[in-house]
Formats: structure tokens, sequence, C-alpha cells
């Protein structure tokens, strides 16, 4: 799918991309069409992998370039051809920069004005709204004060948008309630940290949120980086939670009060999440998950467990350490 929020640089070539990593140009110098995660990779497309976590991903992928290093290399089939760096992530930094050069810029939109209530359906106003280029909106939708809509961000009918809300690059269902304060799809903490400086990688993704979800006051959600960040259909967010770069929550979820998720980690459906727990990155946990308020999740959770404590183990385990 085209990306809705970033423009791509067309006409790259495998030589384009060894030129900006550095390398050494080959003769067979192909068109490359884009850069995805392994799961999304076409025949065409650039991918990458750093990390043995993703090894079953690697498996499915339809890529024939990837980029990853030396130790891994090891692992790639055979009908894939490598692109050997020394720090994966820090190269695809680079790559994606060259294909979304815009991208890293997270400034904010020249082109909202004030919205005009005409072009769209049943749609009830607070004071001083601004809208992008390119906005749709449902049917029958609440839009609160102060509220800013940017380029190319959809929303579903019947959706409640609360008071000083920002929404960026992001695709929202129907029936959804964001409430006040609400910051969602600006770019992830994602950086590199450098002898002179920090270098910040982009975010090309999206915020994916369903149908019937409730977003709680002054939560912020991040877009993805190469992927996107998802949020279920029926699951409800408490206030003041924050969802990094890449997390995926599943459907019917319950996350209560200043819950934090590291980025890229995955969580089922039916999960129940305490105040202030905190789900470390690339991470797993299954569907049918409690974890306890004050948590600290550091390893991947299987389905049907209830855990709590740091590190998050079985309850009655932590119970019976704690009486």
């Amino acid at each position: 799918m085209e990306n809705l929020f970033f423009k791509k640089k067309n006409n790259l070539k495998i030589n384009d991309i060894l030129n900006c990593l550095n390398l050494k140009k080959i003769k067979k110098n192909i068109k490359v069409n884009d850069i995805k995660e392994l799961d999304k990779a076409n025949q065409n497309d650039i991918t990458f992998i750093h990390s043995l976590k993703y090894k079953e991903s690697l498996k499915r992928t339809k890529s024939k370039l990837l980029i990853t290093n030396k130790k891994l290399k090891n692992i790639i089939p055979k009908h894939i051809n490598i692109i050997e760096v020394q720090n994966v992530l820090l190269s695809i930094s680079k790559v994606t920069s060259l294909f979304y050069p815009n991208a890293i810029d997270d400034m904010f939109d020249k082109n909202v004005k004030i919205l005009n209530k005409n072009k769209f359906v049943n749609l009830k106003l607070g004071q001083n709204i601004l809208v992008g280029k390119n906005v749709k909106i449902g049917k029958n939708c609440v839009i609160g004060h102060n509220t800013i809509i940017e380029s190319n961000v959809i929303i579903g009918d019947n959706c409640k948008i609360g008071n000083n809300v920002i929404i960026r690059n992001s695709v929202i269902g129907k029936n959804t309630v964001v409430l006040d304060g609400a910051i969602i799809g600006k770019k992830g903490f994602g950086f590199f940290p450098g002898k002179k400086i920090n270098i910040r990688y982009p975010h090309i993704g999206a915020v994916i949120i369903g149908n019937n979800v409730e977003i709680g006051c002054n939560n912020t959600i991040d877009r993805g980086s190469i992927s996107n960040t998802i949020i279920g259909d029926g699951t409800f967010l408490d206030n003041q939670v924050h969802i990094a770069h890449n997390v995926k929550i599943g459907k019917n979820c319950i996350i209560t009060g200043q819950v934090g998720f590291a980025g890229s980690s995955s969580i089922g459906n039916r999960v129940m999440i305490g105040g202030q727990a905190g789900i470390s990155g690339h991470l797993t946990i299954g569907d049918n998950v409690q974890i306890g308020g004050g948590s600290g999740v550091i390893k991947n959770i299987p389905s049907n467990t209830k855990v709590m404590g740091y590190p998050a183990k079985n309850i009655r385990n932590f119970l019976k350490e704690n009486k």
C-alpha cells in the first residue's frame, strides 16, 4: 500500500543504496521499490534483520535483498542477496532517509486551516479547530476546542475527538473516542547514540486505530518507524498511557493509567494491564494475559497467564514470595 503520509523517492537502485552505505557498487544495478520490514517486503523491496528474534519472519519474507551483519548472515536463505554492514539499524536509518527524505522532519503541518464544517456530514465543532489537506472525517463526528488534525488523516464515522488533541499520520476507525490532550502520530524516540551527536532515524509508519476504541486524556501514541503502530478494535486506554513506535495492541484490551510500552512489542487480545506497569521492547504478550499494577515485563508472556512484580512472574509465585 502506498504511504499516505510520506512521499517516496522513486527510481532508486541498488547502487544508490550501496553508495549511501559507503559500500562498493555492483554491475547488476537493479531498481529497488521500497524499504519494508521482513513480513511486508515484496520481491523488489529491500528489508533487514538485526536480531534472531525475527528468525521466523525471515522464513516468510518475499524480499530478495536484505541488510544484515556478519553474525546473522549465515542464517539468510541462499536465494536472498545480502548487504553486509556493521550496524544494521543505523544502515536502515540511512536507507529509509534515502527513500523518504522528508520523514525525519516532524515539524508542524504548514497546510492547516480553520476547519470548514460544510465539507463534512453532521459534524459538531468546538472553537479554533485546524485541519490539513486531504483530511477525511466520517459522519456524525464531534471535535473539541483547539484540536489540530493534520494532512491526510482519516477519521471514521461517529468519532468523538476532545479538546487540545493533535492527530497526524493516523487512520482512526468508527465509533472511537479520543479524550482531551492526546497526541497521536508523532515520531517515536528512535536514535543512535554518537560520540559527538545523537543520530535520529526517520519514522515513515502510521498509527492505525480500530473501531470502538477509547484513547484516554494525555495519551501519547507514536507512529511506527517502518511498520505501523496498531491499536485493535474495542481496546480502551486510560489516561497518561504511552505507546512507543511499532507497538501492536490487540482487540478488547484494557490498559489502565500510566502504563508504558517500549517499542516493537506485540500485545494479544483481551489483555488487561494494571496502572504504572512497564512493558519492555520487542516482546510478545499472548491473549487473555493479566499484568498486575506496577509490574515490569522484560520477557515474553504466554497466553492465559497472570503475572505481577519485577521482573513480572506468575502471580501465585509473586504472592507467596511477598506474604
